[in-house]
């Protein structure tokens, strides 16, 4: 089993649950009984809550203990109680998570108001809380969750009263409001510095406010905070049908919301009120299809001993591409779409209109947008016998297990294939076919591991294959993350598995990309510069708000804005030029430019080209 720790310090996303209140009010649980108490009067519709939320895929369950301190229990002629009830709801979560899922005691705050805004002293908070700490402690948990704060001073007073009994780990959260700030008006940069400031492991937001503007306090405290963050929205703003309060987003709506969240820097996603198991398997299949089940071991490449008798392919002699690495010069890569069908006569003629237009390679992507088309080997194999053009080919991680991949890549060494941008995927739920399944045996990282050994001769496995492969090893880098460390420590370990290049997102923000390129010098990697000439507005609204992974600044938004007043040629035109001037900008700082042809428009992407 792993331990809350070990979750905080794997580097990957995990999920946390959703709301217990609105679960057991929907199981029939009146508003004016005390919820805590339900741990000691009806422990099996708790555990309901836990085990529903442990099948939607929940990796940290919470007790039903938000309330459960001294002074709320006091309501209910309960304080006496306290230690008691907060000792049966960390049992009763314990024993649904088991060996598989972390349980982390709820802390939320006193009902009153402390120094210097009431008559209760800080040592008084910190003592009333220390009576809930005792409890979840005898009951076993893995770690704290102090949620639902608006006060960093009490806040602050928890998180005392948890480190006076205890060194397990601290999930701190505050809640804001639509003006992204908390009641006492402090803002999300604040909230990030003084939660880090006081030793909390995690630090983030929940409850409050729905996803859309807790995605606007994640982004700001990404750029502050200096430890792991943690989202858990509420189900969108309540609306009041009758007399109760009624949360309508839907989980798709969450799922995607979370998805968002994590690209601002979110490690830990969930839900607060309105949340239900629904929501978290939403959330939880979204995680599912967008990292691996296996985190990537990393073998580095001086670590890898070719086969007895292999001698590896120096990168100048694999590929034309790859003497064009090796010697330091400039390459043009354009991207062609794959067939939806099995004709391909018109990506063959544009295939050799791109060639004459003397690019080094055309990109074949692998089922992008999560969407059906021939396969990007077998479309890679047809051109390269028809036209000459060498290619360079997306494989992703999404589709096949590792026994699959290793029959792929096989079969395009034999067929003559040299060159792959190994990248993740887009999660199939993007696509047209929601009901369809990802694999992600491994990432990036990994398949970058699998193919280093297969140019030394090797299976996964360590066994000899005989002759090495010769293949090109390109990755993907985003420099337009929010978590820039998060990324560099990507792309290291995507160089010391073995990657031979890297390209870049779409660039549209040229000083966003020097930043990044200043953090890659030591990786001693070529870089190619994604290039995506514009269209439409249409296309750069749709790149800027429905493409993960994608980023389009205000100001060409806006210069596409006025463009298209003028017409669709005028777009175009603008489009293409805000590309040229990226590449006049980028040319002398990257070696290569990997240009898209948006909506399968190669005579865009030539125009970028001339």
């Amino acid at each position: 089993m792993s331990s809350l720790r070990d979750l905080i310090e794997d580097g990957r996303v995990h999920v946390v649950d959703g709301a217990m209140g609105t679960v057991l009010y929907g199981k029939g649980m009146f508003v004016n009984v005390c919820y805590d108490e339900l741990n000691l009067t009806h422990s099996e519709l708790v555990k309901e809550v836990h085990e529903g939320y442990v099948r939607a895929g929940a990796e940290i369950i919470e007790t039903n203990t938000f309330g459960a301190n001294p002074v709320k229990l006091s309501s209910y002629g309960l304080e006496e109680r306290t230690a008691e009830i907060n000792s049966a709801a960390a049992n009763l979560a314990r024993e649904v998570a088991g060996a598989r899922v972390c349980v982390a005691g709820a802390i939320g705050p006193l009902g009153i108001r402390i120094e210097p805004w009431g008559p209760t002293s800080r040592d008084e908070a910190e003592e009333f809380f220390r009576h809930q700490v005792r409890g979840l402690l005898e009951g076993g948990v893995d770690g704290f969750s102090l949620e639902t704060f608006s006060d960093i001073d009490e806040l602050h007073a928890a998180y005392g009263a948890v480190r006076s009994l205890s060194d397990l780990p601290v999930i701190a959260q505050m809640t804001i409001d639509d003006s992204g700030k908390t009641a006492y008006g402090t803002d999300a940069e604040h909230i990030a510095a003084a939660l880090s400031e006081f030793g909390s492991d995690v630090v983030g937001l929940n409850c409050s406010v729905g996803p859309a503007i807790m995605l606007e306090g994640i982004e700001r405290m990404a750029e502050v905070a200096e430890r792991p963050l943690v989202a858990q929205p509420n189900a969108g703003l309540p609306r009041v049908v009758g007399d109760r309060k009624i949360y309508l987003s839907s989980p798709d709506y969450m799922a995607n919301y979370a998805q968002r969240l994590i690209r601002a820097g979110a490690r830990f996603v969930g839900g607060c009120c309105g949340t239900t198991h629904e929501h978290i398997k939403a959330i939880s299949s979204l995680l599912a299809t967008t990292q691996p089940r296996q985190v990537s071991v990393v073998v580095a490449k001086h670590e890898v001993a070719a086969a007895a008798e292999v001698e590896p392919v120096p990168l100048a002699e694999r590929s034309r591409w790859g003497r064009k690495l090796a010697a330091g010069e400039f390459v043009t890569n354009v991207e062609l779409l794959p067939p939806k069908g099995w004709q391909s006569d018109v990506l063959v003629e544009r295939a050799r209109a791109l060639a004459q237009a003397g690019v080094d390679a055309v990109s074949i992507l692998d089922g992008p947008r999560a969407q059906s088309r021939m396969g990007a080997i077998p479309t890679a194999i047809i051109i390269e016998r028809e036209v000459g053009l060498e290619t360079v080919v997306h494989y992703t991680c999404r589709d096949r297990n590792m026994l699959g991949m290793m029959s792929d890549l096989l079969g395009a060494a034999a067929a003559g294939l040299r060159n792959l941008l190994l990248i993740t995927g887009d999660p199939p739920r993007m696509g047209p076919y929601p009901d369809a399944t990802a694999v992600f045996d491994i990432d990036s990282i990994g398949l970058t591991n699998v193919v280093y050994r297969l140019n030394h001769g090797l299976d996964p496995g360590g066994g000899s294959l005989g002759a090495p492969t010769r293949f090109v090893i390109g990755v993907a880098l985003n420099q337009t993350t929010a978590d820039v460390d998060r990324e560099m420590k990507r792309l290291y370990w995507k160089v010391d598995a073995g990657a031979e290049f890297a390209v870049t997102q779409p660039v549209f923000d040229v000083a966003q990309l020097e930043r990044c390129l200043e953090r890659t010098r030591e990786f001693q990697i070529p870089i190619i510069a994604g290039i995506w000439p514009l269209v439409s507005l249409r296309n750069a609204e749709f790149l800027a708000n429905e493409v993960p992974g994608q980023q389009v600044p205000r100001n060409v938004l806006e210069r596409m804005r006025r463009a298209q007043e003028k017409g669709d040629d005028a777009a175009l035109a603008e489009g293409v030029a805000i590309a040229r001037e990226v590449v006049d900008r980028v040319k002398d700082s990257v070696q290569g430019i990997h240009l898209s042809a948006p909506l399968g428009r190669i005579d865009v992407a030539k125009a970028v080209l001339d």
